[in-house]
């Protein structure tokens, strides 16, 4: 069978994997000090969940959407079920977990410095299930434990996908040669390969965005790109990095360069800072294409 024939077969353009917190962000002006308590002067509360705000993108950018994940048999499990039911996100994948609370971060933001606590509850009894990869033409993975970022990297191969991985601060997984898409932020990258070479990494394309703005990018053929990126000025950057994930995605998936591809992740990245919360920022194709003229950004939209 042919790439195209199967490309047609699949009934998903992407299913996530990776957990689904409540997230609590509180902006201060400076952190307390032992046993102090200080005013935030914002707060925020919504879903999150680096995976799930990529799939949150992506859905409502019009691609079909699926999900691998666990949550809680509470109120937060139900506002996930229900918010990705509403956006036409398959949840066959999500697991239901008696007895167990839904995951939940924390984070406290003072300018560009953020402090995170996370309690990953249900998130602990996620799944892969090659089954319900198999529709899928791209599988996108965020960090997580080491056992299932390889084994959903291996069961999106088997199945006939494409993988992106965000892999954060989590160890590099066995099989990244197979890995076609490997993002992350370039303190992650020279923490794993000493510098910011791109040809040390053996995944098929490397994405790394950069300190100050901007992505280094590296293709299948060796070639080194470099993309400049949007000034904005930053009210909170939760999410960005998985806003960026979903342009480059999105991108990809529509046979787009991964310059381009990137460039749509730096705008959507942009978008997401200028706004508390991860997913405050989302949007459909007619806005992001809107966006993208006002600030004279020209791409294959």
């Amino acid at each position: 069978m042919d790439k195209k024939s199967l490309t047609e077969k699949k009934s998903l353009d992407v299913v996530g994997i990776g957990n689904l917190n409540y997230d609590i962000i509180m902006l201060v002006d400076r952190f307390p000090e032992f046993h102090e308590k200080v005013q935030a002067k914002e707060a925020y509360f919504g879903l999150g969940g680096a995976a799930g705000n990529t799939i949150s993108w992506l859905a409502v950018m019009g691609l079909r959407c699926g999900f691998v994940g666990a949550v809680g048999d509470d109120e937060i499990g139900n506002m996930h079920i229900e918010y990705f039911r509403g956006i036409g996100v398959d949840t066959g994948g999500i697991r239901r977990i008696p007895n167990r609370r839904s995951g939940v971060a924390i984070a406290v933001v003072s300018g560009q410095d953020k402090r995170i606590v996370k309690h990953l509850g249900a998130n602990a009894e996620r799944r892969i299930s090659e089954e319900y990869l198999k529709p899928a033409r791209h599988v996108h993975v965020s960090s997580g434990p080491e056992s299932i970022v390889e084994e959903a990297i291996r069961a999106a191969k088997r199945a006939g996908a494409t993988v992106s991985l965000d892999v954060g601060e989590a160890k590099l997984p066995e099989s990244i040669g197979e890995v076609d898409y490997l993002m992350m932020n370039e303190d992650e990258y020279r923490r794993k390969f000493g510098s910011l070479d791109l040809r040390l990494c053996p995944a098929r394309n490397v994405v790394v965005t950069l300190n100050g703005g901007g992505a280094a990018l590296r293709n299948s053929d060796g070639e080194v790109f470099e993309v400049r990126g949007l000034s904005a000025k930053v009210v909170d950057s939760t999410g960005a990095g998985d806003a960026f994930d979903a342009g480059f995605i999105y991108g990809t998936l529509k046979g787009w360069s991964i310059v381009d591809a990137a460039k749509l992740g730096m705008l959507l990245a942009y978008l997401t800072v200028k706004v508390m919360g991860a997913r405050t920022a989302v949007r459909n194709i007619g806005g992001i294409k809107k966006a993208a003229e006002h600030l004279g950004l020209e791409l294959p939209l």
